[in-house]
């Protein structure tokens, strides 16, 4: 799916708003995993929006998530789950 990786930017890029839906989380992921749109690809942020979009009923952010994390470093997922809960506990 991935052929290559990027530095994580999660900690700067803004968070989604809270009513965004499942469908617009995973649009997001798309566009972190891949660069669509001129954002920057950011397999941390991708996996996050995937996660969140997965949270909200979304089975193919499930499929885009597990294939993500697979490429992905251990500490790289644990990011991305923890900005993952720090959106839920905002939202």
């Amino acid at each position: 799916m991935l052929a290559y990786r990027e530095v994580s930017l999660v900690s700067s890029l803004p968070f989604p708003a809270g009513d965004i839906s499942a469908d617009e989380l995973f649009r997001l992921g798309m566009q972190y995993s891949t660069g669509q749109g001129g954002v920057p690809i950011d397999f941390v942020s991708a996996h996050m929006m995937f996660n969140l979009a997965a949270m909200r009923g979304s089975l193919e952010a499930k499929i885009y998530r597990r294939e993500l994390s697979q490429e992905m470093d251990p500490s790289e997922v644990a990011e991305a789950q923890k900005a993952a809960r720090e959106w839920l506990g905002h939202h």
